[in-house]
């Protein structure tokens, strides 16, 4: 039989989910029913933690101590980029496949390498600005109007002004 679980340890267990719906009870019980937690009151308190995320995947961290569940929302550069593209949320069932062709400025991409820059293995800022641009070019959407493979070479050329943090 397993060890007894101490109920003032901190348990940390993260999940991708889609924001704002209420996930398969089935998938999260096996993570936290032996924790002690029901699935349905987790999976509620998720949909309403990630109600600002409509229609988008987002990674969900669960902090679990005594029993009570603390929902923290860690966004990815991709979701973020989705997010600052503005787009209306979509029907996950009808619509596969969506391209994101929208545009967003060189100033939402620097907001949201500073939002990444805790998780980011670059050493400066530039560098993370990079990672999410790369991330831009993957999403399908273009920076100031112009590829972001163009933008990432007028940072490296030093034309784009970033700043230090």
């Amino acid at each position: 039989m397993a060890p007894k679980l101490d109920p003032s340890e901190v348990k940390i267990v993260n999940l991708r989910c889609v924001g704002g719906e209420v996930g398969a009870t089935s998938s999260l019980a096996p993570k936290i029913g032996p924790l002690g937690l029901s699935p349905k009151k987790v999976g509620d308190d998720i949909a309403k933690a990630t109600a600002d995320w409509k229609g988008l995947k987002i990674t969900v961290q669960l902090k679990i101590q005594n029993r009570v569940a603390t929902i923290s929302v860690v966004p990815s550069a991709a979701s973020l980029i989705i997010k600052a593209l503005k787009e209306p949320p979509r029907d996950r069932k009808k619509v596969k496949n969506v391209k994101h062709s929208g545009n967003i400025t060189l100033e939402e991409v620097i907001s949201i390498a500073k939002i990444m820059r805790p998780r980011s293995m670059a050493k400066k800022l530039e560098g993370t600005v990079k990672e999410v641009l790369g991330t831009c070019q993957s999403v399908g959407c273009t920076v100031d109007g112009k590829p972001p493979h163009d933008v990432i070479d007028e940072v490296n050329d030093g034309e784009a002004d970033i700043p230090d943090e």
